[in-house]
């Protein structure tokens, strides 16, 4: 099957919708919003995309992702041989698309797809990162947000102050103020406590939390829990699906995620990639 770029969002909606929660970034970057910074790789048979991967180029290192889609079997040989069928396609579309790469960027794969790019690459694991989704809104609820308020372009300087201090190196975008979707708990005139959206889209009804953090000296008082409690409260009012992406070590998140009605759908691990 020979490799091509995808241009009808609908067709890769269409594609990403089998696993909604698999490909929650991706379905958000259809968004206008997200949609000229992203390239779209294909595999494509008998008119039925059987791989996909997108490169997303909106943020100052590109990001690659790649992820293997299982089709439901309702059995366990035919899941089996369904696994190493979706496998194989997204093996051929990486060495397919592997020319037309940057010397450098980030990626997102499935355990084991690194190996296909070792050839030209060298590889930087940043570890083995989980995606959760928002399936029990129940605990939503009894959330306490007293003083969680929205941020806006205006609090940019005071929001890059607590990420110096508490998330060096993350992955904010400013342009994500203009979504209307960042809340914080302020103290004393700062930021202390922060969470975002690294993908938001109302027409395509999913939101993917991200840049969430507090500062050093207040952790462990449920900070955390508070804004993205919030965060999730006001993004149910327009989508459908959120989710997240968190390293797979980091238990504190994992189990404020979980608390909030977050469970895990998914593991993967993140790479830095250079020629």
């Amino acid at each position: 099957m020979p490799a091509i770029l995808l241009h009808d969002r609908d067709e890769i909606e269409a594609f990403l919708r089998q696993r909604p929660t698999l490909h929650l970034y991706e379905l958000g970057d259809l968004d206008d919003f997200f949609w000229p910074y992203t390239t779209w790789y294909a595999l494509r048979e008998a008119g039925e995309v059987r791989a996909l991967a997108l490169l997303y180029t909106g943020t100052a290192l590109p990001v690659l992702l790649s992820f293997i889609e299982e089709e439901p079997e309702s059995s366990a040989v035919g899941k089996k041989a369904s696994s190493s069928l979706a496998e194989n396609a997204c093996v051929e579309l990486l060495h397919a698309i592997r020319p037309v790469l940057p010397r450098r960027f980030y990626a997102h794969l499935n355990p084991g797809l690194e190996a296909h790019l070792e050839a030209d690459y060298r590889l930087t694991s940043h570890g083995v990162h989980l995606k959760m989704a928002l399936t029990d809104r129940t605990r939503l609820v009894d959330i306490d947000t007293t003083g969680v308020v929205r941020l806006t372009s205006a609090d940019r300087p005071a929001l890059e102050t607590l990420y110096e201090a508490s998330y060096p190196g993350n992955w904010f975008d400013p342009r994500m103020l203009e979504t209307d979707h960042y809340v914080g708990l302020w103290r004393d005139g700062e930021i202390v406590s922060v969470a975002g959206v690294h993908v938001y889209s109302p027409r395509y009804g999913v939101a993917a939390l991200g840049n969430i953090t507090t500062h050093p000296r207040l952790r462990g008082q449920g900070l955390a829990t508070r804004v993205t409690g919030r965060l999730c409260q006001l993004l149910l009012e327009t989508v459908g699906v959120i989710g997240l992406n968190v390293k797979g070590d980091n238990r504190a998140a994992i189990k404020c995620y979980a608390g909030l009605g977050f469970e895990q759908v998914a593991a993967y691990e993140e790479f830095m990639v250079e020629a």
